[in-house]
């Protein structure tokens, strides 16, 4: 309670020195009290303007606060609604998905009282079937008996006759059916290959050449034999040497024969003897150095006349030897045609057919123009030109498909290429056009006979003819031992003797002929 009354009297104490120095300032500076005074009514105003102002943000503030809470009930409103939209559409779907379900289940329910009822029918209807069937076979079975009685025969026996009746009627019937098959076939495939082969040939233009061994080297007078036989035969016997050509000075007027295998030289020869009679100098040197001259020269041609034909079939990238080679089938025949004209028809015909089908165009022209490359060889060689052209064709680097063409063009190996087929065919179609080769007659009379003799063979035949070249072979029948029917086998059966057992150029047309006669007398 002391301590109280002291702290108290000690507070009055510094109340009153503090109000005793408050006061004794206010009297020493009156003027400091009035801009107090100014200073309370300015802090006073500010802090009434402070609370108007904080009082208007409060308002402010309350006000958004208002504003973003309406926003956001109305944005979590929309939610909610959305929500209960989803909602309802799900329920919508489910109560559909539902709803076809017992529809399905209605169906099931129906389609399975009706399985039902159509097996219980399927029982009942097979129940039936069952008796009648047992009735039917014995009633088949009684009119067997009944047959069999009246006609003598067993079921099997009759059976029997029954089954070779049908198979010669079937036979027959099949037979016929096979012709027309046939005939549509040929019609259709003779149609193609018409079309395709009459377009490959009104494309090309074509020439005829004769094979021969022997030139005729023309002059102007006999006195010109004298000469180039020289004295004492010296002249020809250095030309002989030279050229190794056989100079033949026979009877004939104005016209000296050079005989050789090797048409080069035989070309060479010929050019020589034209120099030296033109130039008039004939003599064992001079010879000499003309055949030399010449030799070099038709190397020349030779190589030229190989680049000129490669050019003009729009070849490319021939190696130099294989275009030598091609240069060299100028001077060479084969079966009375040129070979090189020969080559550049097959090149061509293997062009436009591999256009018509769609196959390289390029490679069939190359594979065409280098498949008897073979026939020209510098030295005698045991291989067949098919083969000894394929290794040509291999060694400098030709195609895969072009030098299988040349080595199957001939069928001495496999054809693995669709150029290879091209090029046999275009090789045949050149070769078989009228007027391109001179067929040996002995030859050619004998495959007609053996045309012939193929028909005669067959029972029935009375007599066979093979007409048009051996392209056709009518077949003349008796006509009691066959009939229209046989008569069509026995043209099938004829036509594939032929094409199994004979070698022949395209293609044998087999005409059965049948007819009947009645022949009387009048007296």
């Amino acid at each position: 309670m002391t301590t109280t009354v002291i702290i108290m009297c000690l507070l009055a104490l510094m109340a009153g020195v503090a109000l005793g120095v408050f006061f004794s300032r206010s009297a020493l500076n009156s003027k400091a009290r009035f801009i107090l005074e100014d200073a309370k009514k300015n802090a006073e105003n500010m802090i009434e303007k402070a609370k108007v102002q904080a009082e208007s943000a409060k308002k402010e503030k309350q006000l958004q606060a208002k504003e973003r809470f309406l926003e956001l009930k109305s944005q979590h409103d929309q939610d909610i609604q959305s929500r209960e939209k989803k909602i309802l559409e799900m329920e919508k779907r489910i109560k559909e998905k539902e709803q076809k379900l017992n529809e399905e289940l209605s169906k099931s329910g129906k389609l399975e009282k009706d399985l039902d009822k159509q097996i219980a029918d399927y029982s009942k209807k097979n129940e039936i079937i069952e008796k009648k069937r047992v009735e039917l076979d014995a009633i088949i079975t009684q009119k067997v008996d009944i047959l069999e009685k009246i006609s003598n025969y067993s079921a099997a026996e009759a059976r029997l006759e029954l089954i070779e009746s049908l198979k010669v009627e079937a036979k027959s019937k099949a037979q016929a059916h096979i012709q027309s098959i046939m005939e549509e076939a040929q019609m259709n495939a003779k149609n193609e290959a018409r079309k395709i082969v009459i377009q490959t040939i009104q494309r090309i233009g074509t020439e005829q050449a004769i094979e021969n061994s022997v030139s005729v080297f023309n002059i102007e007078s006999d006195e010109v034999k004298g000469r180039i036989i020289g004295r004492e035969g010296r002249n020809i016997r250095a030309i002989e040497a030279a050229t190794g050509v056989e100079i033949i000075v026979d009877d004939t007027p104005e016209a000296i024969l050079l005989s050789c295998f090797d048409p080069i030289r035989r070309e060479i020869a010929r050019l020589a003897l034209h120099k030296l009679v033109t130039d008039g100098r004939i003599h064992p040197a001079r010879i000499e150095e003309v055949v030399d001259k010449t030799r070099k020269q038709i190397e020349d041609e030779i190589i030229e006349v190989g680049k000129r034909t490669v050019i003009d079939l729009g070849i490319h990238g021939l190696h130099p030897e294989l275009v030598k080679i091609v240069g060299r089938m100028k001077f060479r025949s084969s079966y009375g045609q040129n070979l090189l004209q020969h080559s550049r028809e097959v090149a061509n015909i293997s062009a436009t057919m591999a256009a018509e089908l769609g196959l390289n165009v390029k490679l069939a022209k190359r594979a065409g123009l280098l498949h008897d490359v073979g026939k020209v060889p510098e030295q005698e060689s045991e291989l067949p030109h098919a083969l000894l052209g394929m290794q040509w064709a291999e060694k400098y680097g030709e195609n895969k498909e072009v030098v299988n063409a040349i080595g199957a063009h001939h069928d001495e190996i496999e054809m693995t290429s669709l150029l290879s087929p091209i090029v046999q065919v275009a090789d045949a179609i050149s070769g078989a056009r009228p007027g391109a080769r001179r067929q040996v007659l002995e030859s050619y009379i004998q495959r007609l006979k053996d045309l012939e003799s193929a028909a005669l063979s067959f029972d029935g035949v009375s007599s066979a003819y093979a007409i048009q070249a051996g392209r056709e072979l009518r077949v003349m029948v008796e006509s009691g031992k066959v009939n229209d029917n046989v008569a069509a086998q026995l043209s099938y059966d004829i036509s594939e003797k032929i094409q199994n057992e004979l070698t022949y150029p395209g293609q044998v047309k087999v005409t059965v002929i049948r007819e009947t006669r009645a022949i009387n007398i009048a007296r």
